[in-house]
């Protein structure tokens, strides 16, 4: 399984913008999909993003379409998560997730997961 290492998260106003990285170990990375997920205290496991092997196809949770981008460089087992016009309701900590055959939104089908990165976005 891949290890992976969050990065990027912190304190921003509502409207602010942050760039999420997610560093991956193992040399089959670019085997598989990606994704970001978040959570909050009380709040279930949210889907956000995720994007296929090769990074042509990508995925998004209704409430970030349109803010959120997610891309990847292989080369340097890397995936950003650039986050822009940013709402108190995007706060929570963010998690990279790797292992899924497809861009889906099914955290089950992720097996391997990072320590997470907190974002809190302030009014």
């Amino acid at each position: 399984q891949a290890q992976l290492v969050e990065s990027g998260g912190g304190l921003v106003q509502a409207g602010g913008a942050l760039r999420l990285s997610c560093a991956a170990s193992g040399r089959t990375f670019s085997y598989y999909a990606m994704a970001w997920f978040r959570t909050d205290a009380g709040k279930d496991r949210e889907f956000v993003a995720a994007i296929s092997r090769t990074g042509d196809s990508t995925n998004y949770a209704d409430s970030v379409k349109g803010r959120f981008t997610l891309s990847r460089d292989n080369e340097k087992n890397m995936i950003y998560l650039e986050m822009n016009s940013l709402k108190p309701e995007d706060t929570a900590v963010y998690y990279c997730a790797a292992g899924a055959p497809r861009p889906v939104a099914t955290h089950s089908w992720y097996t391997s997961w990072g320590q997470g990165t907190r974002v809190t976005v302030s009014t």
